[in-house]
């Protein structure tokens, strides 16, 4: 039986196309009208739509693709399919009949899993990824009490080598780690541990937020770098949010991602004398959080005092937009953004990475 929850219909809404989208694993979805299909949307339409100004309420036929690649069933073989999906960089591959109803779909991960096929060439971003690891992780209370945030385990790696890792896929291997809070032991450990990483740490005598120890960085920074929270980690790819800030001549890129929250009351509106007037039951909000992981321009550091006191992202932020400077959000999923910081989600952390 094909699974229902990849395909959407073309009366629903993009908030409706981004929940089924975080329920899934795949990357797009199959509009249909009576499992006839439409279209296609993927998360990046509807990410290029929102970074137009557009709202989440709108209708999904203002975002999904009317020119979609599919094959009509019976006329390609598999090596056919095989090759229609390597040539075009295909995810998800419709089989329709003759008048366009859904069969089934493939997808990418099941046409090739019995197959070799040529190592993709990963291009080095040459940027630099600055670890923000100077704080206490007082959301992991106990554990912090004896292991720095860092260095807490998610497998048989620490948190932050599991940051690194993702980060090697794009081609990155130059890291700065800001640490402040038992540095002693972060140090010791990557000492001791063999790694393909290039870590040049950068020691905050006094807790400077979670922005102040950037004026540490010194000169070698290059122009443009990465800046991620050591307990976070975002699925993205790097070369075009990388992309993205250039031509935007953004000073600050914030990764944001757009989570959905259920509120397991009915939430009731009153005014004076507590007159009720409207209850919404169970109601569910959407919100665009801010990640925890950004891209710089050298030039936003100089909005950072210099004066060894604490001064956060938000602070940040605030500062270069009151200065004019062009701060920008590069929105993902709720589904490609894992915050590890508290217990709950280093619990979801652990199964979502099967680890």
């Amino acid at each position: 039986m094909m699974d229902k929850e990849i395909m959407i219909s073309d009366m629903e809404s993009v908030k409706d196309a981004l929940k089924k989208l975080d329920k899934t694993a795949k990357k797009a979805l199959l509009v249909t009208n009576n499992n006839k299909l439409l279209g296609i949307v993927t998360d990046g339409d509807i990410r290029r739509f929102l970074l137009k100004g557009k709202s989440l309420e709108s209708d999904i036929r203002e975002v999904y693709n009317r020119k979609y690649i599919y094959v009509e069933d019976g006329t390609l073989s598999m090596d056919g399919i095989r090759n229609l999906m390597r040539d075009n960089l295909i995810e998800l591959l419709p089989i329709l009949d003759k008048e366009k109803r859904i069969i089934k779909y493939m997808t990418w991960g099941e046409v090739f899993a019995n197959v070799d096929l040529p190592k993709k060439n990963i291009k080095s971003l040459r940027v630099p990824v600055v670890i923000m690891a100077g704080g206490k992780g007082t959301r992991l209370e106990p554990f912090n009490k004896i292991v720095p945030k860092p260095l807490i385990p998610l497998g048989d790696k620490s948190i932050s080598e599991i940051i690194m890792d993702e980060f090697k896929k794009h081609g990155i291997t130059d890291f700065y780690m800001t640490i402040n809070y038992r540095r002693e032991m972060i140090i010791s450990y990557f000492s001791n541990i063999a790694n393909e990483y290039d870590i040049k740490f950068v020691i905050e005598n006094d807790y400077l937020g979670t922005a102040g120890s950037l004026n540490l960085l010194g000169p070698d920074i290059g122009d443009t770098f990465i800046v991620s929270n050591c307990d976070v980690m975002v699925g993205a790819d790097f070369e075009e949010v990388l992309n993205f800030h250039n031509a935007q001549n953004a000073s600050l890129t914030v990764l944001s991602a757009i989570r959905h929250y259920k509120i397991p009351y009915g939430v009731i509106q009153f005014k004076e004398e507590g007159k009720i007037v409207g209850i919404s039951e169970k109601p569910e909000y959407t919100f665009t959080v801010n990640t925890g992981v950004y891209v710089f321009s050298r030039s936003a550091l100089s909005f950072i005092p210099r004066d060894n006191k604490c001064f956060d992202m938000t602070d940040l932020i605030r500062k270069l937009i009151a200065g004019g400077e062009k701060v920008v959000t590069y929105p993902v999923n709720e589904n490609d953004y894992m915050d590890i910081g508290n217990w709950d989600e280093y619990k979801k952390a652990i199964a979502k990475l099967q680890l």
